[in-house]
């Protein structure tokens, strides 16, 4: 095997506290064991992407993330060639299929990491893993999960999703989580995630909305929440959809339609559980290519991806069946 192939590449978050916290604990377990790896602080949004597209390119077979979901995101985008055509036709290209993504949690809501391990599991478990997959590096410590690629109206390429995109309140409220100051982020990610999710149910308002699913009609009319999930957590532990799965080759698509404020403050505790789903207000369904649409411009949605703000509707997505391999 290259030398290179064997070298961990490690994207480190560094503007994260968290992360910063986390590294003299990961670097002390990893020279311990003897495991060699090249290290990336990012210093600007893109960053990880970048960094992680030349070092695949380069022969790294595994990337490690040190940061939140936003890190995650942007590194796992970085394991793709993105296409420039106007629409999702061509899909985003893997630069190895073997590669493998390792994931070090130290953000706000580490909603992916919580999935794969159903808890918000410590870091030294992630660490574990990490070093049994260096040690052994078989298929065995990897499994291949689902990725979404979406895309917003003009934009110039797709973005990756590994976890869940929202919008409506949920596209407000990640906006709102990362504008958040020094104060708030003291907090856990569940209690800043609950803050700015009061902000933006005072700023919410239904819109009228068109969702297509593998080409047909599914939803039409006001709605106060959508979500394409692929994962099973988003919002900070919230369990937008309990019937998700990151390998079942399917996206669940989740509306909420014509709850007033007050609905909407009485389910926000029961989303943590997956209970909003008794709601009849609210549905879901399951397909491989989903377009969400506004009609008027002042209409439009703010969509988040995975912590992230990606644009305003209308956008599209198309799920990609196991295209990138997670230590797990």
């Amino acid at each position: 095997m290259h030398p290179v192939a064997r070298r961990l590449f490690i994207v480190i978050n560094n503007t994260a506290a968290k992360a910063r916290a986390a590294w003299p604990i990961v670097s002390a377990q990893l020279q311990a064991r003897g495991i060699n790896y090249e290290l990336c602080e990012t210093s600007f949004a893109g960053d990880a992407t970048n960094r992680t597209r030349a070092a695949l390119h380069a022969g790294h077979a595994t990337v490690v993330v040190i940061g939140g979901d936003g890190t995650l995101s942007e590194t796992s985008e970085g394991f793709f060639e993105l296409p420039t055509n106007d629409s999702l036709t061509s899909l985003p290209t893997s630069i190895n299929p073997e590669a493998a993504l390792a994931i070090l949690p130290a953000g706000t809501g580490d909603d992916f990491a919580r999935g794969l391990m159903k808890r918000r599991a410590p870091l030294g478990d992630w660490l574990n893993l990490l070093i049994a997959h260096c040690e052994r590096n078989s298929a065995e410590t990897t499994k291949a999960v689902d990725v979404m690629a979406g895309r917003c109206a003009g934009a110039v390429r797709p973005f990756i999703c590994l976890n869940a995109s929202t919008m409506g309140i949920g596209g407000e409220t990640g906006s709102r989580v990362a504008s958040q100051g020094k104060l708030l982020r003291r907090f856990s990610g569940e209690g800043r995630f609950m803050v700015a999710a009061v902000g933006a149910l005072s700023a919410c308002r239904e819109r009228p909305v068109r969702i297509a699913v593998d080409g047909r009609t599914e939803i039409e009319g006001p709605m106060n929440l959508v979500a394409v999930a692929n994962g099973l957590y988003a919002g900070g532990g919230m369990m937008l959809s309990p019937g998700a799965r990151i390998d079942d080759g399917k996206l669940d698509v989740v509306t909420a339609s014509g709850l007033n404020r007050l609905e909407i403050v009485r389910e926000l505790p029961r989303i943590h559980r997956g209970g909003h789903v008794a709601n009849p207000k609210v549905r879901i369904v399951q397909g491989e290519h989903v377009r969400v649409e506004t009609f008027a411009a002042d209409d439009g949605l703010l969509i988040e991806a995975d912590g992230n703000v990606r644009g305003k509707t209308p956008v599209e997505f198309r799920l990609m069946p196991k295209a990138i391999r997670v230590v797990g």
